[in-house]
C-alpha cells in the first residue's frame, strides 16, 4: 500500500514518524524479563531473610506476610509493605535499610547490600509477583513428572495429517493448507497476493537484510516467468549476504557480545564466534551438529585444522555472559557462571526458564531443583574463568596451517634454547657468587628518577585492605616497599596505574624484595588493550633483571586509557611483596616518569654495564678477578635476557578464541543441590544429567573424568526430544512472518503461550528434521507459501466496496492481533536493517565480509565512536557503546538471550531520524550520488529513482508535487541544489514508508 508523505516537507517528517496502529499489548502480565528477575533474585531473598518471621506457615510478626503478593499489598499493622514503583516510601525497604531505629528488619542484623538493593530494584519496577493466593509462597509443591509429560511442548514429535481444504486452489503448499483450515473454520478468507514490488522489498528484507535496487525489483516483476519467484528466492538464499541477515538473528539468541559490563573489559576474539554464526548459516549447517558444537565443540573430533578451528569458535557461546569477574566469593562466581550458561542454553535450544529453579523447585513447569543441579553439574565441572582478584576469561588457542605452525615452532624452539642458556648462566653465576661468599651485583636504593620508563610506585598504589610499609630489605625503590602482613588473603589489592604519555606496546616489571618468608605464587593482572593476563610470581627467587625486577610481559596501551596492573594476596602462601611496578615502551623511546624525554640505563644498570666492559687493551698475560667474571656473566645473564624478549616480541601469535574447556579433574563431578540457590548452604547429591521431563528414552552415561557436555549436546539433538526442533522451527517462523506460531518464542512453559497452530508447527518441526535440520529448506518453504504472499493490508484491492470494508472490520474484530494469518504482518524494520538501507541508498556500504571491527589498541568500551560504514552485523556490539541507532530502535539486550525483540514506537525515533548526524550524512552522500549519476536526467525522473531506491516504490502524486514544490524553492536560491536532494532524501529516510515493510 502506498502512503503519501505529508503536505509539507518536515511537517510531513513528524507525522511520519508515526506508527499505523498502537503497540501490541504485552504477551503477558507480567514481562518474562521481570519474571525471571522475581524468581531467580527476589524470592530467593525472601525466602532466606522474612519468611522465617512473615509467612503463613509461622505466626506472622506484626501481621504481616511476604509469602504471597496478597500479603505484602495488605500489609501488617502498619499498613501495605510495599509502593509499587517507588522504593523509598515502601516500608519493607525502609525496615531492610534500617532507615528508622524502631523498625528494623530483620531485628538480628542488617541484610547484606546486595540484597536490599534487589529488593529495591524490585520494588522501582513496579514490584512484578507472580505469587498468586494466600500462600503462594508457602511449602514447595510435589512436581508430577507425568503429568508434566502432558502439557504440549514436553509431547512426542509426531507429523499430523495435512487438513482438507474447501479452496484448494489458493494454497501453494502444505503450510498453506494448516493456515487456511483454521481460516475457514473462523470463516475468514486470506488476503490478496500483494503486489510483486512489495513481495520483492519484503523477500530480499526478509532473506538478506538488504533492499533491493530499483533495477532488481524491475527485474522481478517483468520476469513472466512461472518460476521467478522461485529463482529470486533461491538466490537470495544463496547469497552471502543471507548468513550475514540470519546470523544476527541468532547472535541475539546467543547474547553474542564483545566486551563485558565491568570496566567496559574488551573481548579480543569474540568475533570468531560471529563469523562462525554467520558461515553456518550460510552454508546451511545442520541445526542439530550447530547445537552440538556451541555446546561441545572443544569436545568433538575433528578431522581438520579447519574444523577444529570452527568447533572452537563455536564454544565461546558459553564464555559470553556478562560477569561479574570482581566478585570475590569464587564459588558463588563460578555459580553465576553456570546459571547463566544453563539459562541461555535454556532458552536458546529448549524454550524452558530453567534458572527459575536454582533456588527452589520451579514454580510453574515441571522442572525439580534437583534437574538445575544435574545440569549444574556439568558445567561446574566445565572451566570458564582463571581466578584472581579480578577473574579472567579463557582463551584457547585455535589450530593453524603447517606453515604458520612450523614458524611458531621455529621461534618457539629458538626461545627455549636461550632459556636453558640462561639457566646455565644463572647457575654458573650463582655458583660463583657463594665460592666468593658475595653477591653477582651490589644492589643498594634506586631513585625513580634514575629509572627510564615510567615507574608507579607503591606509594602511588591504591590500596585495597591493611597494607604495611617497610624498608627492612634492600634493595628497594623509593623510599621502601609495601607487604600484607601475611594475613587477609584475598582482601587485599594494591593497583598501579600509570600516567602513559604515548599509547604503544609497554614491558610491564613488577619490583619486589626476596626472600624466604615470601609468597611463591603472587597473582599480578595486567589489565591492557590486549585484555587482562594474570602472571603468578614466585617472591622466594630473586628478580630475574637487575635483581630486582620481573618481566610480566609486553602489552598494548592506550593514551591515558584503562591500563593498570593489579597485585592482590589471594591464595598466597606467605608475605606478598609490592614495591613498584615500571612500563617501559618498547616500539617508542621510553618515556621516564617525569619528562617526555628518553632514560638512558643508570643507577645498578649501569654499573653492570660498566663493570661488563673489556678493557681495550687488556694485557695478555692479566687474568680476571671474581668481581670481573662476576660483572661477566650478569652482563651475559642481561644480554640473553633481552634476547629472549626479542624474540618473544617478534614471535608469530597464535590465534585464539574466547572459550571454555573441562575442569582439572579433581573439580569435575556431581555437585549438591544449593539449598535456596546458597552456594554456602548445601543439600542431596544430584546426579549429572538432563531434564527428567522430556521423554528421551536413551541413557546417556557420563563418564567420570568428563564433564557431561558431549552427551548434553547428543540429548539436545536426540531424535525423542521434541523441544528443539520444536523451538527452532517457531523461530524460524517468528523470523519469516513476524510472530511466531508460539509468541513466546523463549518460553514453551506454562507461562508461555500455546501455540496458534498446533499440528502446523509439529508439521515444520517434523519437516525440517526429516530435512537433515536445514534452516535454508525450511525458510524457503515458509517464504514460497500463498500465506507470506499475502498483503499486509486488505485496503489495498477490497476497499471499493462496502462489503469489503465490512469484510475487513470483520477480520479485525475477529482476529485484531492477526494470529490466525488472514494477512501478512507489516513489521518495522530492525535497527540494523534501517541502517545498512542508508548506507545501501548512499552508496556507502562496506560489504567486507568477516573479522574483527573495532579500532585497534582500545583497552575499554566506553564512549566508543561507531564511524564504520560495514554492514551493521559486524558493527562492534559493545555492552557499554552501543550505536545510537541500535539502542533507538531496539537492539537486542546483549547480556540476555533474545528471541523477540521489543518493537516500541516512541518519539526519540523520530527525533533521531530528524536529527541524528549519522542520518544528515546518509542523505548528504545520497544526494552526490544522485547528481553524479546519469540514470535520471530530469528533476521527475530524479523524484522517481529516489522513491523506488528508498522506499521501493514509485512516487505518489501527492509525493510528486511536494517534491516539485520543494526543489522549486532551492531553484530560488534558498539553498544549493545539492542540499535540496540532500533535504529530500532525510525526509525519505524519516519517513514511514523506509523503516517498515508491507
Amino acid at each position: 500500500m502506498m502512503r503519501p508523505l505529508a503536505t509539507t516537507l518536515f511537517a510531513g517528517l513528524m507525522l511520519c514518524a508515526l506508527p499505523l496502529r498502537p503497540a501490541v499489548a504485552a504477551d503477558q502480565a507480567i514481562p518474562q524479563a521481570q519474571l525471571d528477575f522475581f524468581e531467580k533474585k527476589v524470592r530467593p531473598v525472601l525466602i532466606e531473610h522474612c519468611y522465617k518471621c512473615h509467612s503463613q506457615d509461622e505466626k506472622a510478626k506484626g501481621n504481616l506476610q511476604l509469602d504471597s503478593k496478597a500479603g505484602w499489598m495488605q500489609g501488617g499493622d502498619s499498613g501495605p509493605a510495599l509502593v509499587p514503583g517507588d522504593a523509598d516510601k515502601s516500608l519493607l525497604i525502609q525496615a531492610v535499610r534500617y532507615d528508622d531505629p524502631n523498625v528494623e528488619m530483620p531485628p538480628k542484623g542488617k541484610i547484606p547490600d546486595a540484597h536490599i538493593t534487589i529488593l529495591e530494584q524490585w520494588v522501582k519496577m513496579g514490584a512484578p509477583d507472580p505469587r498468586t493466593g494466600k500462600a503462594a509462597g508457602g511449602p514447595a509443591r510435589t512436581i508430577d513428572l507425568e503429568a508434566g509429560r502432558k502439557h504440549w511442548a514436553y509431547q512426542p514429535l509426531a507429523k499430523p495429517d495435512v487438513p482438507k481444504v474447501t479452496q484448494a486452489d489458493w494454497a501453494k503448499n502444505d503450510i498453506d493448507r494448516f493456515i487456511l483450515a483454521r481460516l475457514e473454520a473462523a470463516s475468514l478468507p486470506p488476503s490478496p497476493d500483494a503486489d510483486r514490488a512489495t513481495l520483492a522489498r519484503r523477500v530480499y528484507f526478509d532473506l538478506i537484510g538488504l533492499p533491493p535496487t530499483p533495477g532488481q525489483i524491475d527485474a522481478f516483476v517483468n520476469d513472466q516467468s512461472a518460476d521467478a519467484y522461485e529463482k529470486l528466492v533461491d538466490s537470495l538464499l544463496a547469497s552471502p549476504h543471507f548468513g550475514e541477515r540470519w546470523g544476527r538473528h541468532w547472535l541475539d539468541v546467543a547474547r553474542f557480545a564483545e566486551s563485558l559490563t565491568l570496566r567496559g573489559f574488551i573481548y579480543t576474539d569474540t568475533w570468531r564466534y560471529r563469523d562462525y554464526v554467520i558461515e553456518s548459516f550460510n552454508l546451511d549447517r545442520p541445526f542439530d551438529r550447530f547445537m552440538q558444537e556451541q555446546v561441545a565443540g572443544d569436545l568433538m573430533t575433528a578431522s581438520s585444522h579447519e574444523e577444529r578451528t570452527r568447533q572452537l569458535a563455536a564454544t565461546a557461546f558459553l564464555a559470553m555472559g556478562n560477569t561479574n569477574l570482581e566478585e570475590q566469593d569464587k564459588k558463588q562466581l563460578v555459580m553465576d557462571v553456570v546459571d547463566e550458561q544453563i539459562d541461555t542454553i535454556g532458552r536458546a535450544f529448549l524454550g524452558q526458564t530453567i534458572g527459575c529453579a536454582r533456588c527452589h523447585d520451579h514454580k510453574f513447569d515441571p522442572i525439580p531443583a534437583a534437574d538445575y543441579y544435574a545440569l549444574a553439574g556439568i558445567f561446574k565441572s566445565t572451566q570458564a574463568l582463571e581466578h584472581a582478584n579480578v577473574s579472567q576469561w579463557i582463551h584457547a588457542s585455535l589450530p593453524m596451517s603447517e606453515e604458520r605452525e612450523a614458524e611458531i615452532r621455529k621461534h618457539e624452539t629458538a626461545v627455549a634454547a636461550l632459556q636453558e642458556k640462561l639457566k646455565s648462566a644463572r647457575s654458573e653465576l650463582a655458583a660463583l657468587t657463594k665460592k666468593t661468599g658475595g653477591s653477582p651485583v651490589t644492589l643498594a636504593v634506586v631513585a625513580l628518577k634514575d629509572l627510564p620508563g615510567i615507574v608507579v610506585d607503591d606509594a602511588k598504589a591504591k590500596r585495597v585492605g591493611a597494607w604495611v610499609h617497610s624498608t627492612h630489605v634492600k634493595p628497594y625503590v623509593g623510599d621502601g616497599y609495601l607487604h600484607d602482613d601475611n594475613q587477609g588473603r584475598g582482601e587485599k589489592t594494591l593497583t598501579f596505574q600509570p600516567e602513559l604519555v604515548n599509547p604503544g606496546r609497554y614491558e610491564v616489571r613488577l619490583a619486589y624484595t626476596t626472600g624466604d618468608s615470601r609468597a611463591t605464587k603472587v597473582p599480578v593482572t595486567v589489565f591492557s588493550a590486549d585484555g587482562d593476563k594474570t602472571i603468578h610470581v614466585n617472591q622466594r627467587q630473586t628478580p630475574a633483571i637487575d635483581g630486582r625486577w620481573v618481566s610480566l610481559g609486553v602489552f598494548l596501551f592506550e593514551k591515558n586509557g584503562q591500563g593498570f596492573a593489579i597485585v592482590s594476596n589471594e591464595g598466597a602462601n606467605g608475605h606478598v611483596i609490592a614495591d613498584a611496578v615500571q612500563f617501559l615502551p618498547v616500539d617508542q623511546p621510553a618515556v621516564a616518569a617525569t619528562t617526555d624525554v628518553q632514560k638512558p640505563a643508570t643507577g645498578d644498570a649501569a654499573k653492570i654495564l660498566a663493570k661488563a666492559a673489556p678493557p681495550e687493551a687488556p694485557p695478555a698475560t692479566a687474568q680476571k678477578t671474581a668481581e670481573d667474571e662476576q660483572a661477566s656473566l650478569a652482563a651475559q645473564v642481561k644480554q640473553i635476557e633481552q634476547e629472549i624478549k626479542t624474540l618473544q616480541q617478534t614471535s608469530p601469535k597464535r590465534d585464539r578464541i574466547t572459550s571454555i574447556r573441562e575442569a582439572a579433574t579433581k573439580d569435575i563431578g556431581d555437585t549438591k543441590i544449593h539449598v535456596r540457590g546458597s552456594v554456602h548452604t548445601l543439600g542431596e547429591t544430584a546426579p549429572r544429567g538432563f531434564l527428567q521431563v522430556v521423554p528421551v528414552k536413551q541413557t546417556f552415561t557420563i563418564p567420570a573424568d568428563q564433564s557431561g557436555r558431549l552427551e548434553l549436546g547428543q540429548w539436545l539433538s536426540h531424535r525423542d526430544n521434541p523441544l528443539p526442533a520444536r523451538v527452532i522451527a517457531n523461530r524460524i517462523w517468528h523470523w519469516t512472518i513476524g510472530q511466531g506460531l508460539v509468541r513466546t518464542v523463549d518460553n514453551f512453559g506454562l507461562t508461555g503461550e500455546s501455540p496458534s497452530h498446533p499440528e502446523l508447527l509439529d508439521h515444520l518441526a517434523t519437516q525440517f528434521v526429516e530435512q537433515g535440520w536445514s534452516v535454508k529448506k525450511l525458510v524457503r518453504e515458509i517464504v514460497l507459501s500463498r500465506t507470506y504472499h499475502q498483503a499486509s493490508t486488505r485496503n489495498s484491492e477490497l476497499a471499493s466496496t462496502r462489503d469489503s470494508e465490512l469484510e475487513t472490520r470483520t477480520a479485525s474484530t475477529i482476529d485484531p492481533d492477526n494470529k490466525l494469518l488472514w494477512r501478512m504482518n507489516r513489521r518495522r524494520l530492525e535497527a540494523e536493517a534501517i541502517r545498512d538501507a542508508m548506507l545501501v541508498v548512499s552508496g556507502e556500504l562496506d560489504r567486507t565480509m568477516g573479522g574483527p571491527t573495532y579500532k585497534p589498541g582500545i583497552s575499554a568500551d566506553y564512549n566508543y565512536q561507531h564511524t564504520d560504514v560495514r554492514r551493521s552485523v559486524y558493527a562492534p556490539v559493545f555492552r557499554n557503546a552501543l550505536p545510537e541507532l541500535f539502542e533507538v530502535f531496539d537492539f537486542a539486550d546483549p547480556s540476555v538471550s533474545t528471541g523477540k525483540r521489543n518493537t516500541s514506537t516512541v518519539a526519540p525515533q523520530a527525533l533521531f531520524l530528524l536529527n541524528h548526524p549519522f542520518v544528515a550524512q546518509r542523505a548528504n552522500a545520497a544526494a552526490k550520488r544522485l547528481l553524479a549519476e546519469q540514470e535520471a536526467t530530469t528533476d521527475d525522473a530524479k523524484i522517481d529513482h529516489t522513491c523506488r531506491m528508498t522506499l521501493g516504490r514509485a512516487p505518489t502524486a501527492g509525493e510528486i508535487k511536494i517534491a516539485r514544490q520543494f526543489l522549486g524553492a532551492a531553484a530560488n536560491g534558498k539553498m544549493t541544489r545539492e542540499q535540496a536532494w540532500a533535504q529530500w532524501f532525510h525526509a525519505l529516510f524519516a519517513s514511514m514508508d523506509f523503516r517498515y515493510v508491507n
